[in-house]
């Protein structure tokens, strides 16, 4: 069976079966979908993945003190 590292809402990580639907920089505390842009792009220029995070859902991402990708989630960025 295939487990992955996630995030938790107290910060730490835990394995589960199942993918995180998004993915973080720890560092920079930010949030936003597996398809973003900007951390594609980051990523690509060999940054970036050190500090990569995932989460189960947008509500575990707030809850470990996270806040939304103003690139690829702006509406929920600007709330």
């Amino acid at each position: 069976m295939t487990t992955y590292v996630l995030t938790g809402p107290d910060g730490l990580s835990y394995r589960g079966a199942a993918p995180g639907t998004l993915g973080g920089h720890r560092r920079g505390r930010l949030y936003g979908r597996l398809d973003c842009p900007a951390a594609l792009r980051a990523i690509a220029h060999g940054g970036y993945v050190r500090e990569r995070v995932f989460f189960a859902d947008e509500a575990t991402a707030v809850a470990a003190g996270y806040r939304p990708c103003a690139r690829c989630l702006p509406q929920r960025y600007r709330q």
